[in-house]
């Protein structure tokens, strides 16, 4: 029951409307342009339910509540599986928020497995842009941070600002929450030099 309530208040609230027209029996067509139209509708739909369920997951994960950001993300990635394909890089994301909740939550076993996931479709996509790569280093280094490997997390988080310069420019926002997330780091070993360089760079 706790679960069906976290389901729920998650994300089922908002796209019980949404699942119906995508879930239910399609409507049988008699000609090629009523099919092909019948087609480009469902797929418009279900990309306005991934894009309810992400951004209602990412929501959850910037007010601190992991847990319930958890089904809206997996409602997400199964309709994003079932539209782009298992392997495709609209997931990456997808996973990147999984990981972020499951680590929010202290599942850091779930989280590996959907970083791995996450890691696995960049190294198989040669053209993968340097902000998406950016984004993986991130959540490669916040998992660090959670499992207490330090060093391991500055690893991840300077490659973070060093992609996300490349694709964004030296002074862009994307590039200060690599360096944010490094000055915590540089903060909780007391090396107080670097920490307040960084912060002043953010």
């Amino acid at each position: 029951v706790s679960h069906q309530r976290t389901d729920w208040i998650s994300i089922h609230g908002h796209i019980c409307q949404l699942l119906l027209p995508v879930l239910g029996p399609q409507p049988c067509f008699h000609s090629e342009k009523d099919r092909k139209h019948g087609k480009e509708q469902l797929l418009r739909r279900q990309e306005s339910l991934i894009a309810v369920a992400l951004s209602t997951a990412q929501g959850f994960v910037w007010a601190g509540k992991p847990l319930e950001a958890i089904p809206a993300a997996l409602q997400a990635l199964r309709f994003s599986s079932r539209v782009f394909g298992s392997g495709s890089m609209q997931l990456v994301p997808i996973y990147l928020l999984l990981a972020e909740a499951s680590t929010g939550t202290g599942r850091l076993r779930q989280a590996a497995k959907y970083l791995s996931q996450a890691r696995w479709i960049v190294l198989q996509t040669p053209d993968c842009s340097a902000a998406l790569q950016s984004k993986l280093h991130r959540g490669l280094g916040l998992f660090s941070i959670a499992e207490g490997n330090l060093d391991q997390a500055l690893y991840h988080l300077a490659n973070d600002v060093y992609l996300a310069t490349a694709e964004f420019g030296l002074n862009s926002v994307e590039v200060s929450g690599g360096y944010f997330h490094m000055a915590n780091i540089f903060f909780r070993q007391n090396k107080m030099d670097a920490a307040n360089s960084l912060y002043t760079e953010v």
